[in-house]
């Protein structure tokens, strides 16, 4: 079941498939907001060129607009707050959150701002938009996979997805690093994003 239509410059082609969008999808058309107590946003980074450090923000809001007969007017907004890092040291923590990288008192909020959206095939997707971090904003693009609908024992309409991106740091200004003796770096300057979302669909 796709979300996001897929790019297709043959008018013919897309007129016949926006006549026979499927009633289930169809129906998925609304307004979501993302559920925190559900949905992970975090990231990965190597350590001193040999193991993987895993954390994860634990505070941040989020809304998708989903359409189905007109999945090109799909929209998805996330904010969050970096005072929230979490990488399970809290000495770790404080200094990710100090001026050699996040300056959260000076920039409290990371955002996302969804531009576009496309089918790659099945349910997988690409969306894209603007991540501003630092004050800097840069286009990311995120592959997503849709896990589908379903209506919790609550009676909440939910939808999932499951996504994952590359981001180089030094892009948005993160650049604090120390050389080790051995050579290389403490930090890495490639980031993978990883996220894990439900959204629960508006009244």
């Amino acid at each position: 079941m796709g979300i996001f239509g897929r790019k297709n410059t043959d008018e013919t082609v897309t007129a016949v498939a926006d006549a026979t969008v499927s009633p289930e999808l169809a129906a998925l058309t609304g307004d979501y907001t993302i559920d925190p107590a559900h949905s992970t946003f975090g990231f990965v980074a190597r350590h001193a060129m040999v193991t993987n450090v895993k954390g994860k923000f634990n505070d941040f809001t989020g809304s998708l607009h989903l359409d189905g007969t007109d999945p090109s007017k799909s929209t998805a907004s996330v904010d969050i707050t970096m005072d929230s890092i979490d990488t399970g040291s809290a000495d770790r923590d404080g200094h990710l959150k100090s001026a050699d990288f996040f300056k959260t008192d000076e920039f409290p909020t990371m955002t996302f701002r969804a531009t576009s959206a496309e089918a790659l095939g099945g349910d997988d997707y690409r969306i894209t938009g603007d991540l501003t971090i630092l004050g800097v904003t840069k286009p990311l693009s995120i592959d997503l996979e849709f896990n589908g609908s379903a209506k919790d024992p609550f009676g909440n309409e939910r939808v999932g997805f499951e996504g994952k991106a590359e981001i180089l740091r030094s892009a948005w200004g993160l650049t604090w690093n120390a050389a080790l003796e051995t050579g290389g770096v403490l930090v890495s300057d490639k980031i993978k994003l990883n996220f894990d979302i439900s959204a629960i669909k508006n009244a």
